[in-house]
C-alpha cells in the first residue's frame, strides 16, 4: 500500500527540523509541492533548501502542481463554504498526486510549514480523501516546531503566565472581541492587523514575521507604542516580498476588560 508522511518542517530554518522528521525525509520517494505563484516562489526555494540539506541527492523526485486559489473576499456567512470550497479543490489535486505520482508500494510526502495539527487543512484532506474510496494509503504525523513555539522562543518569553490559560485565534475573531477569559492570546491570520482595535489598553504585544527565515522581523512592547511600527514594517516587508506571514501574542494586564 502506498505510504505519506505529513512532515511538520518548521518555520523555515532548516536547522529546526526534529531527527524524526529527517528520518521521514529519508524515508520518502516522492515530494508533492503546492507552487503557490512567483509571488511566493521563496517558499518553494525554503522547502528545496531542507531537502539539500538533510536528503541525499538522486534518492526523491519532487512533484509540484499549482494551489488552487481561495476566495479571501469572501466573510460572512459565505466565509466557511468559501475554505470548503478550496479545500475540495485541493483534495481533488492531492487524489491526482498520489494516484498519477506514486507506486502503489512508494512512500509520498507534504512538507508542512510548522506543526501539521495547528491551521493547517492537509490532515482533514487526507481524511477526505480517504472517506472518498478513490485512492488507498495510510499515512503518519511528524510534529514539527510551530510558528508559535519559534515566536516564543526568539522573544524569550513564554506562551502562558504561571496559572493562567492561553487561547491561539485568528485576526478574524480577535475583531470581534478580546477574549473575556483569557489575557494571553495567539494571533495567527490576521490579514487586517486586528491588534490595532486594543491600543489604548493595558496590553503588550510580541510580534514576529517571516520567522525563521532570513527575513525574519521582530518587534515587542507596549502595544500602543509599538503598532505603529509594526503596521509600517508589515506594509514595508509586504511590499518587497509580495506576501507575509506573521504571528503575535498579545499580552494583557490580568483583569482587564
Amino acid at each position: 500500500m502506498r505510504k505519506i508522511h505529513v512532515i511538520g518542517i518548521g518555520a523555515g530554518d532548516p536547522e529546526q527540523l526534529t531527527l524524526q522528521a529527517v528520518r521521514a525525509l529519508r524515508d520518502t520517494d516522492v515530494f508533492f509541492v503546492l507552487d503557490k505563484g512567483e509571488a511566493k516562489a521563496d517558499l518553494t526555494a525554503l522547502r528545496r533548501d531542507i531537502l539539500t540539506a538533510h536528503v541525499p541527492e538522486g534518492t526523491y523526485r519532487v512533484v509540484r502542481a499549482r494551489d488552487p486559489e481561495r476566495d479571501r473576499r469572501a466573510g460572512g456567512t459565505a466565509y466557511a463554504p468559501a475554505v470548503g470550497d478550496w479545500r475540495g479543490a485541493r483534495a481533488d489535486i492531492y487524489e491526482r498526486l498520489i494516484t498519477e505520482q506514486l507506486d502503489a508500494d512508494g512512500t509520498g510526502a507534504f512538507l508542512v510549514w510548522g506543526d501539521p495539527s495547528l491551521y493547517d487543512s492537509t490532515l482533514g484532506i487526507l481524511e477526505e480523501l480517504l472517506d472518498r474510496g478513490t485512492v488507498s494509503f495510510e499515512y503518519d504525523v511528524v510534529p514539527g516546531i510551530s510558528s508559535v513555539s519559534s515566536l516564543m522562543a526568539r522573544h524569550r518569553t513564554t506562551l502562558n503566565r504561571v496559572g493562567r490559560p492561553v487561547q491561539i485565534t485568528t485576526g478574524r475573531r480577535l475583531a470581534e472581541g478580546y477574549p473575556r477569559e483569557t489575557d494571553d492570546v495567539v494571533v495567527m491570520l490576521d490579514a487586517h492587523q486586528a491588534f490595532r482595535r486594543y491600543v489604548d489598553q493595558d496590553v503588550d504585544i510580541y510580534w514576529g514575521a517571516y520567522l525563521g527565515t532570513a527575513d525574519e522581523i521582530l518587534v515587542s512592547g507596549p502595544l500602543g507604542e509599538v503598532a505603529p511600527r509594526i503596521e509600517r514594517l508589515r506594509a514595508e516587508a509586504r511590499e518587497r516580498k509580495g506576501w507575509i506571514m506573521d504571528t503575535y501574542l498579545l499580552r494583557r494586564d490580568p483583569g482587564c476588560d
